[in-house]
């Protein structure tokens, strides 16, 4: 697909016209075109940023509705039936998830896109239907897999349609669509629910089984169907025949997949940036991924608050530092290296937790939390933003999918494990020390739970000192390229 670099776009749009009211036109779409760029990086990232803020709405609306069903349909343990149902939104990754990366790498991502959109619009039509508890697991099981086709295709594609120096901006503007929108599809089911009272009585209503959770299941379907049609119009670069070799494959052979999954998981290992991300994101992820689980016990048995108040306060602190970290990332213009800032982060988060866990006041804790929120959302956005520039074009899907199965396995193992070692901790620092330890005549409480979050923030900074052991001797040439490098699609 041809495409024009942004100058040549400029100088055409600054043509002058014959014509006054041509003039004024052109004038105006080179004042959007500018605004568009200047935040979004290229026009198709702006749609494709639109897609994915609406996709991620109907992502968790669909989530609303589902939890909803399962918890109907669990008849005496709900809590049985939610968990059996999103387990399977998080188990079969850790297999799958490579697979979908090497078909990611071997055929047309925008097609990959369009073809899963519309496979998971055709699923939520007819989830409205679903009357167990097997139905919504082997529904979520197949919108798993597709996800896992759709979420590494966006990302291979990014780097192709967005300026170099523009993508640690769009990567949190991709953060900001994933979870800004948890607010607007929570009042979506609201006003579903409300809705659907409302039709009730309409004739057909019934047979169409239009409740807040067949219409949640609706609505998330035309997000899909929106999404689709607007990745059609998306123009992306056509790749190269040396990034299309491994596409010509008639078919999936057995031995050519194994060879390229080993090839992805290799390069790894062998790049030093995204050897040091994947440590930092694997090993933080572990850590910072305590905090989930342990929260309640640790607002109850250490900072002396209801649990449900104080983990609230802690979640709320949590979130507002990661929008001020990505929301500072993407107006900083700080000519430091992202290599340097990322590790940074990673440093300042194991080291907040482990103050934070050492805290014995809600706000104190609060808003250390919040500083381990800010450095969680630098890690994040820097760490796709290293991966996007490292990794070349025809390892990407194969990269990322790998990416996201290591954040589920780190986020399983935390939450498995963390409540485990805790209760084990409690029992031993109880036995052993009464629970209490005095250190130069200063008497600290250690239960469990703030023995298990010293660790998890010591984890942490151990990923610190893995992503730094990975770079130290990189020099200059090495690294990815800088925001002032330029890149003219």
């Amino acid at each position: 697909m041809e495409t024009t670099n942004y100058s040549d776009r400029v100088s055409k749009e600054q043509t002058p016209s014959s014509h006054h009211d041509d003039l004024v036109a052109g004038h105006q779409r080179l004042a959007g075109s500018l605004w568009v760029e200047k935040i979004f990086g290229s026009y198709q990232y702006f749609r494709l940023w639109v897609v994915q803020a609406i996709g991620s709405m109907g992502d968790w609306l669909g989530f609303l509705a589902i939890a909803a069903a399962a918890t109907e349909y669990g008849g005496g343990t709900p809590e049985t039936a939610v968990g059996f149902v999103f387990s399977v939104r998080i188990i079969p990754g850790l297999f799958l998830a490579p697979l979908a990366g090497v078909l990611v790498d071997r055929w047309d991502r925008r097609r990959v896109m369009i073809n899963c959109d519309l496979a998971r619009v055709v699923i939520l039509v007819f989830l409205p239907f679903a009357n167990s508890v097997w139905h919504l697991v082997l529904a979520s099981l197949a919108l798993e897999v597709f996800t896992l086709l759709w979420i590494p295709a966006k990302d291979s594609v990014v780097p192709s349609i967005v300026p170099q120096e523009s993508l640690t901006t769009v990567n949190s503007l991709q953060m900001a669509a994933t979870y800004g929108t948890i607010p607007l599809a929570a009042g979506l089911f609201i006003f579903l629910g409300r809705f659907a009272d409302k039709i009730s009585s309409w004739p057909g209503s019934a047979a169409f089984n239009a409740d807040q959770i067949g219409l949640g299941f609706l609505a998330d379907s035309l997000t899909f169907l929106f999404s689709a049609i607007m990745i059609s119009f998306i123009a992306i670069p056509k790749r190269t025949q040396a990034e299309t070799s491994v596409r010509r494959k008639p078919r999936l052979d057995l031995n050519s997949t194994i060879t390229e999954l080993r090839e992805g998981w290799e390069f790894i290992f062998v790049n030093p940036v995204v050897r040091a991300v994947c440590a930092a994101l694997g090993a933080g992820l572990i850590g910072g991924g305590m905090l989930i689980p342990l929260g309640p016990i640790f607002a109850k048995d250490v900072l002396g608050e209801n649990p449900a108040d104080g983990m609230s306060v802690l979640q709320t602190a949590l979130g507002i530092g990661v929008a001020v970290g990505v929301a500072s990332l993407a107006m900083s213009k700080s000519r430091i290296g992202q290599v340097q800032i990322f590790i940074f982060s990673v440093f300042g988060a194991g080291i907040c937790l482990f103050i934070a866990a050492s805290m014995s006041g809600l706000w104190p804790a609060a808003a250390l939390i919040g500083l381990l929120g800010m450095f969680a959302g630098a890690i994040y956005v820097l760490g796709f933003t290293l991966l996007q520039i490292s990794v070349a074009e025809e390892l990407r899907g194969r990269i990322f999918s790998a990416v996201y199965t290591i954040v589920r396995l780190s986020l399983i193992i935390a939450m498995a494990v963390g409540p485990f070692v805790a209760a084990t901790l409690n029992g031993l620092s109880e036995e052993f020390f009464n629970k209490e330890l005095s250190i130069f005549g200063w008497e600290i409480f250690i239960p469990g739970v703030r023995i298990t979050l010293w660790i998890a923030g010591m984890i942490i900074v151990s990923a610190g000192f893995l992503a730094f052991n990975s770079v130290r001797n990189l020099s200059g040439n090495d690294l990815p390229l800088e925001p002032e490098e330029e890149n003219t699609l």
